[in-house]
């Protein structure tokens, strides 16, 4: 077995479960959240996300694995794949980084951290109402695009070069 096969069967795996817990809080979490009040729903956001950003071991292993493992891919396939083949691994690595990890960057960190400020015992109703259509209409939104389109497209392409 070699580095690319490795770094190929490794990034299959962690992109996967990446795109798992994004999916889970696409049809999951978020729609379960949905049906608190203002208060609660910020609240169970806040407890969650604040697991992950506590930097839960297994969720950073796999988050940044993931990364670091499509990384190692497309550096390791550039001597071994051509022409399609090769092409179909830039844009799975290009989707996956873009889709996926810029976009977690550039709107949902901000979002979450947003949220996190939010001490929802002291927020009238309409403070809580209010911090709540500027964090869920986009983060579901966009947490939508980089599941379905990133992570799922993504995905296809890397499988479409394990049959290498």
């Amino acid at each position: 077995m070699t580095v690319f096969d490795i770094a190929l069967i490794s990034s299959a795996f962690l992109c996967t479960l990446v795109a798992g817990f994004l999916f889970a809080f696409a049809v999951v979490v978020m729609p379960g959240i949905r049906n608190f009040n203002d208060k609660q729903f910020i609240e169970a956001f806040q407890v969650t996300d604040r697991v992950i950003q506590d930097n839960h071991p297994i969720f950073l292993f796999v988050w940044l694995g993931s990364i670091i493992a499509i990384i190692a891919c497309i550096i390791s396939g550039f001597a071994k794949l051509q022409g399609f083949d090769f092409a179909l691994l830039l844009v799975a690595t290009a989707g996956y980084l873009v889709g996926v990890q810029i976009s977690t960057i550039v709107v949902h960190l901000p979002l979450n951290n947003k949220i996190q400020t939010y001490d929802a015992e002291t927020m009238s109703d309409e403070e809580l109402c209010a911090a709540r259509k500027k964090f869920e209409p986009r983060w579901n939104r966009s947490n939508k695009i980089r599941t379905i389109i990133a992570c799922c497209v993504s995905f296809l392409l890397i499988m479409l070069a394990l049959r290498q």
